[in-house]
């Protein structure tokens, strides 16, 4: 499933679209995604993005990177040195290493995401990194051993392995319970088959198995015997709206969560939806066989003395990383392991609740 291609380029469309009206901004803070066009201009509404930032939250349509220092600090990025961001998204921590290079050397940056690829290539254009300080590359950071061969090897590595925002908050993408779209979750549209397609597969045993081993639902059981007596029975589950509700009607039945008062079910139905979309995100997106690719073949893609930083969001991928790291440095491959994680300041979370769950680990080659 190798995507290996630049797109510097964006082509325009060649027909003019019919101009439609702007949906009104409802109030100081609207809900909906498609609402929030303020939130998503930050250079025409710089003062709206600012204000919605210092209420902790996450303007819609952007990603606020995390941990940025404590990566530049793993990292230790010279002038002259050739790195790779495997995960670019918003472009948040490419634009950071670029900085670093001071016009020297040069960044990869590697995206799944034909969508936000696009998009992220014309913001670092725009912020003036050019051909000769940085290149994306389409393709899943799985495929690191091929970037390597072709443009390695590189001095320092970094992946951040959390969703970015855009794809969480779309309601399009099909990543969020909060809003109702099309039950997708890949975060190439263009490739595999989308959550709903993939719930047809499973029996109940298997999607039990999922929901636990993936995002460890204490209704994994209920709402996976839900899930196949609803596709058994013909009806639709096509949308996250679907779903989102179908799980609600699981958890509220359970004999312990009746007696519960009207808030204390509302954050367990919130903490369900959230872990079941996990579970499924992870499935469809086949996250832990492509970390087990990427931490494989990452050694081979580093220079001797080089460094990498991974940030991961929940502990399935953090085992996994710590047991390379430590299973790789007795093999003689790194020198150093970070004993202990590094985990945001407390600031940090309170300017950015989703930097709650990260931990970040790094090594250095041998």
């Amino acid at each position: 499933m190798t995507e290996n291609k630049n797109v510097d380029h964006v082509n325009a469309p060649s027909e003019e679209k019919p101009h439609k009206r702007r949906v009104r901004y409802s109030g100081k803070y609207p809900k909906k995604f498609s609402e929030k066009y303020k939130e998503q201009n930050p250079e025409k509404y710089g003062d709206q993005i600012q204000h919605v930032i210092s209420k902790g939250n996450t303007p819609a349509g952007m990603h606020i990177s995390i941990m940025v220092q404590e990566i530049l600090d793993a990292l230790q990025i010279q002038p002259g040195m050739k790195g790779l961001d495997c995960t670019l998204g918003y472009g948040g921590h490419s634009t950071a290493l670029c900085k670093k290079l001071e016009g020297e050397g040069h960044l990869y940056s590697l995206d799944i995401d034909p969508i936000e690829i696009v998009k992220t290539t014309k913001r670092m254009r725009d912020r003036g990194f050019d051909e000769n300080i940085w290149t994306p590359i389409h393709t899943n950071f799985r495929n690191i051993g091929e970037v390597a061969r072709e443009h390695g090897p590189f001095d320092f590595i970094m992946a951040d392995l959390g969703v970015s925002s855009m794809q969480i908050d779309n309601p399009e993408r099909g990543f969020t319970w909060r809003e109702d779209g099309p039950l997708d979750l890949r975060f190439n549209p263009e490739s595999g088959v989308s959550a709903a397609e993939r719930l047809k597969e499973l029996d109940r045993d298997e999607m039990t198995s999922l929901f636990i081993e993936n995002a460890d639902e204490p209704y994994a059981r209920d709402i996976a015997d839900a899930i196949s007596k609803t596709l058994r029975a013909h009806k639709p589950l096509e949308t996250s709206g679907q779903l989102k509700q179908l799980i609600e009607d699981v958890v509220l039945q359970e004999k312990e969560v009746k007696s519960l008062s009207r808030e204390e079910q509302k954050k367990l139905v919130k903490k369900s939806c959230t872990r079941v979309f996990q579970a499924i995100r992870i499935d469809v997106n086949q996250e832990f066989e492509v970390l087990y690719e990427f931490l494989e073949q990452l050694p081979d893609a580093l220079a001797p003395g080089g460094r990498v930083a991974i940030l991961t969001f929940h502990s399935g991928e953090d085992r996994l990383v710590k047991k390379f790291f430590k299973m790789q440095k007795k093999m003689g491959l790194y020198s150093e392991i970070t004993e202990d994680v590094i985990r945001p300041s407390k600031e940090e979370c309170y300017r950015n609740p989703r930097a709650h769950s990260t931990k970040l680990r790094y090594a250095i080659k041998a």
